[in-house]
């Protein structure tokens, strides 16, 4: 059964943001909380910082209301099985028990990139898609999320693609382009190269591209030369949220 509003989590590698969810409309039904991801990312410090947010956007008395959460990492019933922006300490972990030990209630845990791809699926650029869409997140790392004709394929990891001798997200993540102090132009010959390289291996009919860097995508998506069509993410950086939300309503 789908509940009309739920919350989501997105637990990232520089913040964890959060907020109530309006299923009907795809938008969010209050306001967006972000706290700053504890140096190290360590389970304990994450999982005490994701209670204090989760406090801080339930109304009162939706204590009862589907949660979900996303997190950076591969996820296998709900274990976290990878660990590349957060601490090692999580590869291996019972997480989704954990969350729900800690939170004290019933939660749906799922990769974040996933979670951004599921929310495109259902209120984005996915919408009525056909064909292989892929989703890209740019942020502190690259997540990916693969969706075939309506279904969300999980755990896709193409930001530890190996392009030019390097994993493809150490060069061509926006944390990168911060990093280095690129330019719109340098940092998209970067992005070329990458998605270049996924358009090879893959042949999409779609790239969808996310995070928060993506409401400047008039400044590199153009400068970009690619045979599949490429587009800007619906939701942006509130991806995550509206997908963990929906998903943890849905299952």
């Amino acid at each position: 059964m789908v509940s009309d509003l739920a919350i989501g989590i997105d637990i990232g590698g520089t913040g964890i943001k959060g907020a109530l969810v309006d299923l009907g409309s795809g938008g969010l039904a209050g306001e967006r909380v972000k706290l700053a991801t504890p140096p190290g990312g360590r389970p304990r410090d994450i999982l005490r910082t994701t209670g204090a947010l989760l406090e801080a956007i339930t109304p009162p008395g939706a204590g009862n209301l589907p949660l979900g959460i996303c997190f950076p990492t591969i996820v296998k019933r709900g274990r976290t099985m990878s660990a590349a922006n957060v601490s090692d300490e999580w590869i291996g972990l019972p997480a989704e028990a954990m969350f729900e030990e800690a939170l004290e209630r019933e939660i749906h845990f799922v990769n974040d990139a996933d979670a951004a791809g599921y929310a495109e699926l259902r209120f984005g650029a996915a919408v009525d898609a056909e064909g292989l869409s892929i989703l890209t997140t740019l942020g502190t790392g690259i997540g990916s999320a693969f969706i075939y004709d309506g279904v969300v394929v999980p755990n896709t990891e193409l930001g530890h693609l190996e392009v030019d001798g390097a994993q493809a997200e150490k060069r061509a993540a926006y944390s990168a382009m911060k990093r280095e102090g690129l330019g719109w132009a340098e940092w998209a010959a970067r992005l070329q190269r990458f998605y270049r390289a996924v358009e090879f291996l893959f042949s999409p009919d779609l790239f969808i591209v996310g995070g928060g860097v993506s409401k400047h995508h008039a400044e590199f998506l153009p400068l970009l030369d690619l045979g599949t069509p490429i587009v800007p993410a619906a939701h942006r950086n509130d991806a995550g949220i509206l997908g963990a939300a929906s998903l943890a309503a849905t299952f």
